[in-house]
């Protein structure tokens, strides 16, 4: 079989950002300047009209681009032109490899995709990645900017940079930072993809080789992939040396450094330029502080500016490490916290003095592997709990493990202590089916915000709905509260209405004492996704809220800036090009750029 690298339909370099749609008017589809002749239907032999909320247009179309490019070795610290040409042994094993490849993917071919690992699916419609955008400046805005906001909003998202030639997740996609600068009144746009170790070896190769660990690693293709990207790296035809992450999920402004993160890897350091733009520094280690991955939501309490954080493996014990930044960088000594099991922990909980630590039913079972399943696995026999754990403690020995059955919080917003009762109180959205992001199920997902307290005293938990009225009750995920009382007691949450799932039709001001609801929401075929609460200088609700708005029918984005007292829109200001749906983004004020290192 022909080497991949020989094969174009494999190696085309792939761009999303300016698909096509039908119903477009000329005026509407001059800016959106690739267009495709070979659907991926072509290829993959299977129709590609899904009926999925995903599904927005029916069609994935990609550009026409040559490979002519040779096979190259890859040192991730070199520049692309100091790359070298491999020697004979290594044209000998990736000739051997690609032809090896070729075969497992026309036998995966051969089997329909679960929707979850579907790209026709998955990455469809506002879904699809975008080109990156140099800095557009003086943009359009309805309304006024109010003076308070001066800074860089950044929104983080999986964005591939090449056509997936299987199976593909949404979170598997290259992280890509969007970024909206405001200063003196006017606003500017740009976006750029993280340059992460993988990114830059793929993109060198002109073809994902890098497996892809939700919509690949299936069964016994999955091992086989695994079995191809490890013979390539003893070759020295990939280099996962310095890192296979994808930087795609979360960002938090630390130290000085905006760090975009995915919890497969250690943090990526992203600078704002002084025009508005972004140039990936790279992979942060805390001045080789940090030697293990790091999950994309750390914790920054307001008030000791320390940065909190866990990093779990999926592999090999210990299965959770705990530990702390101070506000210089400092790394606390790792805290390893005992669990039977590799489990995912997306997010945690902080205080004023404990670490609250989620051990849910969506374990890792890599043996699942081997019996044709995936290894996220939801585990029905096990009993969620939550772990309290002083913040500074220096090891997990006095852990207090609390039952909390049938609970599964991707998100959690915030927790707080209520010393009059000995409770935790944890604030999270609570998910079922538990693992219907990673795995197909005929059950609609429902997602609960949900209060749960944890009783220090009897080691016990109650769990209830916050919006107590079933018929109001709505799909609540991603978002926030005011982030200057994070770990403090908030009466308010700002988050995305996931309705229809998994789009966001707008977002829901919550009530977290009354569970009352206010509602803003973006109109028809108009979509969006995290709302950023960004805070003023007065009571907790005093402030903006800050959100990504695609127009499907018009298939043109905007960022609008919402008073979070009254949910009027205050200002609109029209982006130069589409921003696909994504994931968690902050906001970095002016002062604190200017003191960007």
């Amino acid at each position: 079989m022909a080497s991949f690298t020989a094969n174009t339909a494999v190696s085309r370099r792939w761009f999303g950002g300016n698909h096509t749609q039908p119903s477009l008017s000329s005026s509407q589809s001059s800016d959106l300047s690739y267009r495709s002749s070979m659907p991926m239907t072509s290829r993959v032999q299977r129709k590609l009209n899904v009926s999925s909320a995903l599904h927005t247009p029916p069609a994935l179309l990609f550009p026409k681009q040559s490979s002519t490019s040779p096979a190259i070795v890859v040192n991730p610290k070199a520049k692309e032109s100091d790359t070298k040409q491999m020697n004979m042994f290594q044209r000998a094993a990736a000739a051997a490899l690609d032809a090896a490849e070729g075969f497992l993917v026309s036998h995966e071919r051969q089997h329909p995709l679960p929707k979850t690992a579907d790209p026709s699916v998955q990455i469809a419609g506002n879904f699809a990645p975008v080109n990156e955008q140099p800095v557009r400046r003086n943009l359009p805005v309805v309304g006024k900017i109010p003076d308070s906001i001066k800074g860089v909003y950044v929104r983080n998202g999986a964005n591939p940079l090449h056509e997936p030639v299987t199976g593909h997740h949404f979170f598997d996609g290259d992280g890509m930072v969007h970024a909206v600068k405001f200063e003196d009144g006017s606003a500017s746009y740009a976006c750029r993809f993280t340059q992460t170790n993988r990114f830059i070896q793929e993109r060198q190769l002109g073809r994902p080789v890098f497996p892809k660990a939700i919509g690949e690693l299936h069964g016994h293709t999955g091992i086989a992939r695994l079995m191809l990207f490890y013979a390539r790296a003893a070759a020295g035809l990939v280099d996962p040396a310095h890192g296979t992450g994808v930087a795609n999920a979360g960002l938090v402004y630390f130290n000085n450094r905006l760090l975009a993160m995915s919890e497969d890897d250690l943090p990526y350091q992203v600078r704002i330029t002084p025009s508005g733009d972004l140039k990936t520094v790279g992979r942060y280690d805390f001045d080789g502080q940090l030697e293990s991955t790091m999950i994309a939501h750390p914790k920054v309490d307001p008030e000791s500016g320390e940065l909190f954080a866990l990093s779990y493996d999926v592999v090999s014990k210990p299965y959770l490490k705990y530990f702390r930044f101070s506000p210089d960088g400092t790394k606390s000594p790792d805290v390893e916290i005992n669990l039977e099991q590799p489990t995912m922990m997306h997010d945690f909980a902080i205080t004023e003095n404990f670490v609250v630590i989620p051990d849910q039913q969506v374990v890792f079972k890599l043996p699942e592997m081997i019996r044709g399943g995936s290894p996220v696995v939801y585990d029905k026999e096990k009993v969620a709990r939550f772990g309290v754990l002083d913040k500074y403690a220096e090891d997990s020995s006095a852990i207090k493990w609390i039952e909390a059955p049938d609970c599964f919080c991707f998100h959690l917003w915030n927790a707080w202590e209520e010393p009059e009762t000995e409770e935790v109180v944890v604030i999270g959205s609570c998910m079922t089916p538990p693992d219907s992001i990673f795995n197909e199920s005929d059950e609609n997902l429902k997602s609960v915000l949900s209060e749960i307290r944890l009783n220090l005293k009897t080691g016990e938990s109650t769990r209830r709905p916050i919006i107590s009225d079933g018929e109001q009750q709505v799909n609540l995920e991603a978002g926030m509260v005011n982030r200057n009382m994070l770990g403090r007691k908030t009466k308010y949450a700002y988050l995305a209405l996931a309705e229809p799932w998994p789009k966001v039709s707008g977002f829901a001001k919550v009530d977290l004492f009354t569970g009352e609801v206010k509602k803003h929401l973006y109109g028809d075929n108009r979509y969006g996704g995290e709302p950023l609460f960004l805070p003023g200088e007065g009571a907790e609700d005093d402030g903006h809220i800050l959100c990504f708005v695609h127009d499907e029918m018009t298939w043109k984005s905007e960022l609008q800036i919402v008073n979070a007292v009254s949910l009027e829109v205050e200002a609109t200001v029209k982006l130069p090009s589409r921003v696909p749906y994504g994931f968690h983004g902050t906001f970095i004020g002016a002062s604190d750029l200017a003191k960007q290192v």
